[in-house]
């Protein structure tokens, strides 16, 4: 997860999209949310949300100058999540992915989490990281639930039933989470699930809506995007392309700029933000 935070002046960063979450609290002052077309009024106490793919752009006061905390983060499902039972966490998670809430004010612990964050990162002391690590994760689900209301997932849900479909989608999502850094064939896939190469693909895309290679691609670049943006390994573009199955860094070049607007070098440089043309000014 990235976080950091602006302090109060005034600012803008105009229209722009991320191929992640960004959350972002109000700590101090005023602006305006503008996500997906739709203006939100945005104060001091209130968190607001832009999901991933969605234009969004932040415009501060000038008179009472916005101060926020912010921070980014990637979701996606386990390819075993169906083998486990359901646990709060998970019916928690689910619904904040499901929530059309961009804009809340239920946000009691969070300053305090953020502050905690900034302390142990500046002092770092022995155990920091296992610290971070947990407040971290407090602060996803506190996240989720600012918007999502939990009295109705107070009862642990039932393990869902697989159709025999399913189950073997399953199989080859796993094995394509397990497996994506090598060449994956359809044959390969067929032999994992004992079925034809054709009734595996039909299968796959009665369930998914997707194609297996579609489905693949996706996941490649996804792993791709969070190394890019792994400040820490700081890896190489070529390492990351072969990391994630594709031993030709050109051809990795060329598909990651088709499917995100930029290339794997400039999406690194932006932190995973793509700008578009700014909207009109206020009036």
């Amino acid at each position: 997860m990235g976080w950091g935070f602006i302090g109060p002046r005034w600012w803008r960063n105009y229209l722009h999209t991320h191929s992640f979450f960004e959350v972002c609290y109000a700590f101090q002052g005023q602006g305006l949310f503008r996500f997906a077309g739709v203006d939100y009024a945005v104060q001091a106490g209130d968190v607001f949300i832009a999901k991933p793919g969605v234009r969004h752009e932040i415009i501060s006061s000038e008179e009472d100058p916005l101060g926020i905390y912010f921070w980014s983060y990637t979701l996606y499902e386990r390819a075993d999540a169906h083998n486990a039972p359901a646990s709060g966490v998970d019916a928690l998670l689910r619904a904040y992915l499901a929530s059309p809430s961009v804009v809340s004010a239920r946000t009691t612990a969070m300053l305090r989490t953020l502050e905690l964050l900034t302390e142990e990162g500046t002092r770092r002391e022995p155990g920091y990281l296992q610290v971070v690590e947990g407040l971290v994760i407090k602060l996803l689900l506190d996240t989720a639930r600012s918007v999502v209301d939990t009295s109705d997932l107070c009862e642990p849900l039932p393990t869902p039933v697989r159709t025999p479909e399913e189950a073997v989608t399953q199989t080859i999502k796993r094995y394509l989470h397990d497996n994506y850094a090598r060449p994956i064939t359809m044959r390969d896939l067929a032999a994992q699930v004992h079925l034809s190469e054709r009734h595996a693909a039909r299968l796959f895309r009665k369930v998914t809506g997707d194609s297996i290679m579609d489905y693949l691609t996706r996941l490649r670049l996804e792993m791709a995007a969070q190394l890019l943006l792994d400040r820490q390994a700081r890896m190489p573009i070529k390492e990351i392309a072969q990391a994630c199955g594709y031993p030709d860094v050109r051809y990795f070049t060329t598909l990651f700029r088709q499917r995100t607007g930029l290339t794997p070098a400039l999406f690194r440089q932006q932190g995973g933000t793509r700008f578009f043309a700014s909207s009109p000014s206020l009036s």
